[in-house]
């Protein structure tokens, strides 16, 4: 009995030890919560409470409206419209994708193409970046799929801003396009510093005035904060910070005359740069064949950009930018004016033309083999005598003809609001010792300056520089920037900003050496080369024929049906209308098209005749009353779009410095175009 009682006291002091344990261990337990509580609730309660914010506020980036680009009259080259997308994010889609994508299908039409791109971008991005599927959903596919998205997770429906160019080929080369963002253009923004300005975007400029103009036309971008759900299901904005449109851009170019101009230009392959002289705005810019910038606004497919890119025409090169050619006779207005004003030769000084020059034992023989008699500076230019400026050539020397010639902007580059300008070849003695290597090629000979007083020999020039060229002789010596884009407008006060005001210099020039040349180039178009292209007009225009030769004949006649015709002469002309208070200067060039004259010359008879016409000229009209221009600042820096190689004033230009990158062949036309060294040979 007493060992039962033992047994049994035993057993309940066991019990209490092990209540007592067990409630010590539930109270550490329950003050360990208690601290680890207070710790998360008080001390870490910033730092916790931002971070449960952010999941469950989802800042979403609103992409602004980018600018319009109209041309001078209004009339809107570049605009937006609303389009549906779908998109996806791989983490959030639920089973293997090829099958949403094939449940998808029966919902909303996918292509094959669609399929495709979007399988390969899914191989390129992360899990967590929206991928796009399809794009341009018209209303009934977008409700269509709002109304059944519930069963497709991940897969989501949102409203854009896309690209369109309504004109379509017209202009192509000015406008350029915008293209998806790649990486190349996100590394580039990274290290600019604004990337996060485009958050939300998927597309960005890529050429033409979309791409040198995209700060401006690309905007700000907004921000909105949205409560989310823990599935992402967005329940209500909390904060929303509207995005800012981009400006919008009125360029110079007149789209009517644009036109006009590339209608000349179908079947053959050149480039047309016309120009307002007073102004430096560009009314017309043409490179033939063009091409559809709409192709490339989601990304061009394989067998259109095939057709591009393989062409033996090469649509896609702006050939009045980036293109070089040597310019013929339509050079010698310039290299007359030259000997005028270095006082190396009087305009009524004659000199025998027997139909050839003769120098350092070689003859240099008139195109043709024609013979002019005794000729003074201004029968040299109207009937185009080779022999008179082969001889000048030597008299004036290439030094001083390089550093008279760059006032014009031969060789520079001008600094239009376009990328990709080439500066050309205008020879000097120090450009031919930096362009070659061997040291017996760096020699400068005086027989090289006769080819080179022609137009020819080492001369390689864009037509944007031979149209500015033209433009500043047409204003009197005047250097007015060329320009694209006229003027800015503010997108949130409305007020548009010009980017030129004033000239960027004068060239100090003679009115009695520029009235020689003057008339002369009058009766180029009266009675001389360009006599039959201009008769009956209601105007008087002044300009110059050219023909460039683009290989050596080598003391052969050229017979153009004998040649290739990839092979044949260029045909050039410059001119400026009318005469006596010029409107509009132009240079052009039809590729391998032959005579000046016959074939270059009536394309700038056709624009003249339209920009001169008098229905045209009553109607034109500029795009903003001057009330609402703001004059009191200009474009900011960097908005601008202006080339970072701008032109520099004139006093700053080096005398006979390097003209391109060296190289061993000169001139260089372009290396997708062809082109040898030309032959000492000014036909016009």
């Amino acid at each position: 009995m007493f060992e039962f009682k033992k047994t049994t006291h035993l057993q309940k002091r066991r019990i209490l030890i092990r209540v007592i344990v067990a409630g010590v261990f539930a109270l550490i337990c329950f003050l360990g919560l208690a601290t680890r509580l207070w710790y998360l609730q008080v001390v870490r309660y910033e730092g916790l409470a931002a971070r449960a914010d952010r999941n469950r506020i989802a800042v979403v980036p609103i992409p602004p409206r980018r600018g319009e680009i109209l041309d001078r009259n209004g009339v809107v080259l570049a605009r937006n419209y609303r389009d549906y997308t779908l998109s996806v994010v791989p983490a959030n889609v639920k089973g293997p994708v090829r099958e949403m994508l094939d449940e998808l299908g029966e919902l909303v039409y996918l292509s094959a193409s669609d399929r495709r791109r979007f399988l390969q971008q899914l191989n390129q991005s992360g899990r967590y970046t929206p991928v796009q599927l399809r794009n341009n959903l018209n209303e009934t596919e977008a409700s269509w799929f709002a109304a059944h998205a519930f069963k497709f997770p991940g897969v989501e429906l949102s409203a854009r801003w896309v690209r369109e160019y309504p004109e379509g080929e017209a202009a192509a080369h000015v406008i350029g396009y915008v293209g998806r963002i790649s990486e190349a253009d996100l590394a580039a923004l990274e290290e600019e510093g604004r990337a996060g300005n485009y958050r939300g975007s998927n597309i960005i400029g890529k050429k033409g005035i979309e791409k040198t103009w995209e700060e401006a036309l690309h905007g700000r971008t907004g921000v909105e904060e949205v409560e989310v759900t823990a599935t992402g299901r967005p329940v209500r904005t909390l904060s929303r910070i509207d995005p800012v449109p981009g400006s919008d851009l009125h360029l110079s170019i007149d789209i009517e005359l644009q036109k006009v101009a590339e209608r000349q230009f179908e079947g053959r392959r050149g480039a047309l740069v016309a120009i307002e002289p007073k102004t430096g705005e560009i009314l017309a810019f043409v490179s033939a064949p063009s091409f559809d910038p709409n192709l490339f606004i989601d990304g061009i497919d394989v067998e259109n950009w095939r057709k591009l890119n393989e062409s033996p025409d090469h649509p896609l090169i702006n050939r009045p930018l980036y293109g070089t050619y040597p310019i013929g006779s339509t050079y010698k207005p310039f290299v007359g004016l030259a000997a005028l004003e270095l006082g190396k030769r009087t305009a009524t000084q004659r000199i025998p033309d027997p139909g050839y020059f003769e120098f350092g034992g070689q003859r240099f023989r008139n195109a043709g083999g024609a013979a002019y008699g005794m000729t003074d500076l201004h029968r040299a230019i109207v009937v185009s005598s080779d022999t008179y400026f082969f001889s000048l050539g030597p008299e004036i020397g290439v030094n001083a003809l390089h550093d008279f010639s760059k006032q014009f902007g031969f060789g520079q580059l001008t600094g239009i609001d376009l990328e990709g300008e080439r500066r050309g070849v205008l020879p000097s003695t120090e450009w031919k010792r930096q362009a070659y290597k061997k040291p017996s090629q760096q020699r400068w000979y005086a027989g090289e300056t006769v080819s080179v007083a022609v137009g020819q020999g080492y001369n390689s020039f864009t037509l944007l520089q031979l149209a500015q060229a033209t433009s500043v002789l047409a204003n009197n010596g005047t250097y007015m920037k060329p320009h694209l884009v006229n003027l800015v407008r503010n997108p949130q006060n409305g007020k548009a900003t010009r980017t030129v005001t004033g000239p960027l210099y004068t060239i100090p020039l003679k009115p009695e050496n520029l009235a020689v040349i003057r008339k002369a180039m009058v009766d180029v178009m009266r009675s001389g080369t360009a006599r039959r292209a201009f008769a009956g007009t209601h105007y008087q225009a002044a300009g110059k024929t050219g023909t460039a030769q683009v290989y050596s004949l080598r003391g052969a006649k050229y017979k153009a049906s004998a040649v290739d015709e990839r092979l044949r002469d260029h045909a050039l002309f410059m001119a400026y209308a009318p005469m006596e208070d010029p409107k509009i200067a132009v240079a052009l060039i039809v590729e391998n098209g032959g005579w000046g004259a016959t074939v270059a010359a009536p394309v700038a008879r056709t624009v003249f005749d339209y920009w001169l016409s008098p229905e045209r000229m009553a109607r034109d009209a500029r795009p903003l009353p001057p009330a609402e221009l703001d004059e009191s600042e200009g474009v900011e820096e960097g908005a601008s779009g202006e080339s970072p190689d701008a032109i520099v004033p004139l006093e700053d230009l080096p005398a006979g410095a390097p003209e391109d990158e060296p190289e061993d062949h000169v001139p260089e036309i372009h290396a997708a175009l062809s082109t040898q060294r030309a032959a000492v040979r000014g036909r016009q």
